[in-house]
């Protein structure tokens, strides 16, 4: 029997870990073997990763771009220190990541871009209300990996628009180096990044996890755990 591929899963030090129970169930439900990783744990010294998931959570640290954070944020600088350097050591080894909502942000500022601290202001034709319901619409570029992930063999890329849900308020503003905007939302905000070169780097603002129920969202980590299978020795 083949064995699955190890596939780190970072989230808060917390005793009811949401996104990492989740996020465990697809990952298994695909074959793979996830690990669950949060500042202060020993598990990132006892594995060799085939994938990273960069998970969802606090606010980040407004410093970490050079600018001040809104006075409404929550923000876990422990966690902020502790996932900067598995994304720095992932991005070193050419191991693919997934970041999801607070994730593609933080790798977003990994690559030097910087968010917007607060867009609930800014939104006029979506909602601010936290859901982890399907309650957007994210449409997708027709030339991206997104896309392709996202698309069965006979559902054309260029008619792609997924419904989504949210549970954030910060936003990636300037994109990070090598990296790419390939989805937004009907306010325009950025709900997806991914690597411009051969890397596996793929962000989403929302919360896949959450929407295992959905083919499209379910494919999403299927690719993941894919491009993992290819580093398994």
């Amino acid at each position: 029997m083949a064995v699955g591929p190890i596939i780190g899963v970072t989230g808060p030090r917390t005793r009811y870990p949401t996104g990492w129970w989740a996020t465990r169930s697809v990952l298994r439900w695909l074959g793979a073997r996830p690990v669950h990783l949060y500042p202060g744990c020993s598990a990132h010294l006892e594995h060799r990763f085939d994938a990273i998931v960069i998970g969802g959570g606090d606010d980040i640290d407004a410093g970490l771009y050079g600018e001040a954070n809104h006075e409404l944020s929550r923000c876990d600088p422990e966690r902020d220190a502790f996932e900067v350097d598995v994304i720095g050591e992932a991005l070193g080894e050419g191991v693919p990541i997934l970041g999801i909502c607070r994730g593609a942000q933080l790798i977003n500022v990994v690559r030097g871009g910087s968010l917007f601290g607060d867009i609930r202001g800014d939104r006029h034709l979506t909602s601010n209300r936290r859901t982890p319901f399907p309650s957007k619409t994210a449409d997708i570029e027709r030339d991206s990996r997104l896309a392709r992930v996202l698309c069965a063999q006979s559902e054309p890329p260029e008619t792609l628009s997924i419904r989504i849900n949210s549970l954030h308020h910060q936003a990636v503003d300037r994109v990070g180096k090598g990296l790419r905007v390939v989805a937004r939302d009907r306010d325009d905000f950025t709900q997806a990044i991914e690597s411009v070169c051969g890397a596996w780097i793929l962000g989403v603002q929302w919360h896949p996890e959450y929407l295992p129920y959905l083919p499209r969202q379910r494919r999403i980590f299927a690719e993941l755990v894919h491009a993992a299978r290819s580093r398994v020795r």
